[in-house]
């Protein structure tokens, strides 16, 4: 089919309605680059665990390997797919821009199998070897209607379930489909007619993730600031009850064992921490951190020790965003630890 980009001007409206976003109203922890945090919780230090090379990186997606450490940065401007290898402090090219025609990197994985899963918001989503580089199966979305493929999370049994950030529904593969190779991208679950109504040409589902468990799945509508709760075994979708704040603006989400679920607030500059109750039905804020070092953080993963969140730049000339002047620096993923 014909890939095309997501028409600009909701694009456009997208990253306006969210610059526009009011803070957050919790508590919060403000830290400083590469020094201790500032204000009521001195824990929380901010620096930067490696660069991503070029000058136009704008990256988007974030994935850890735990067999390998090996961490995998996506690139929303060209597709690219970046590795940072254990310990490095400067990634290189895993996957070089425009790779299999791929426009974006949005959304990435890897799943138990050591296998990455890489999303191209305009098109569907590609499986590949983390050894060789090979793809190991594709996916697309057909027909040619708006969409925005974006982020993606892998239940304990192998199934990928993806958001779609126009259309408001969740896409899946199942490991079945993954052995065939290829096949279309369709629609296992349609929220679209039970989000809070949002302005037109606005960003609805974006971040997702999975209970450790595989028991349930969690969704952000990044306009409303609501969080839902998908059961991939019924069907049944719900809305979280969040206490103690919103995530409006919210991008990225992991959820950590023992129920910590973490977010990255892009346009807010914002980190926050939830509690979620053990059947994943209500979410208490327990902290936020909110610095402008954070460079407009799209997604984050944890890894043993701290939170790795990407600084995607969205806001600088280049970028996808509308530009609040002046060029980027050098593209980085920051470092968090004690959130």
């Amino acid at each position: 089919m014909s890939k095309k980009f997501l028409p600009a001007a909701l694009v456009t409206l997208t990253a306006v309605l969210t610059l526009g976003a009011a803070p957050a109203a919790a508590p919060a922890a403000t830290a400083s680059a590469d020094g201790a945090a500032e204000g009521r919780d001195a824990r929380t230090r901010i620096s930067t665990a490696f660069t991503l090379p070029g000058a136009k990186v704008f990256p988007e997606g974030i994935a850890a390997d735990p067999r390998t450490g090996a961490v995998y940065v996506g690139s929303y401007t060209d597709g690219a797919v970046y590795r940072a290898r254990s310990g490095g402090r400067t990634a290189e090219v895993f996957l070089p821009a425009g790779t299999d025609g791929r426009h974006t990197a949005n959304g990435l994985r890897v799943d138990g199998r050591g296998r990455l899963w890489v999303t191209d918001s305009t098109s569907g989503v590609s499986v590949y070897d983390t050894r060789s580089g090979a793809r190991l199966a594709h996916f697309e979305i057909p027909g040619s209607e708006p969409r925005f493929l974006n982020d993606l999370a892998v239940t304990p049994d192998g199934t990928a379930y993806l958001t779609d950030s126009v259309r408001a529904v969740v896409y899946r593969v199942t490991p079945e489909q993954l052995a065939a190779g290829s096949g279309p991208l369709l629609p296992a679950y349609d929220l679209s007619g039970r989000l809070t109504p949002s302005p037109a040409g606005s960003f609805t589902l974006n971040g997702i993730t999975a209970d450790p468990a595989g028991r349930f799945l969690l969704t952000v509508d990044m306009t409303a600031g609501e969080l839902y709760r998908i059961d991939p075994v019924s069907g049944a979708v719900s809305r979280v009850a969040l206490t103690g704040g919103d995530l409006k603006t919210a991008d990225g989400l992991d959820l950590a064992p023992g129920g910590v679920l973490r977010a990255a607030q892009n346009t807010r500059n914002t980190l926050s921490r939830w509690q979620l109750s053990a059947d994943g039905t209500r979410a208490r804020l327990v902290r936020t951190v909110t610095d402008p070092s954070l460079q407009i953080p799209t997604t984050l993963v944890q890894v043993p020790g701290r939170t790795l969140v990407v600084r995607s730049q969205f806001d600088k000339d280049g970028g996808p965003m509308p530009s609040s002047g002046g060029a980027p620096t050098a593209f980085t993923v920051a470092s968090v630890r004690g959130f």
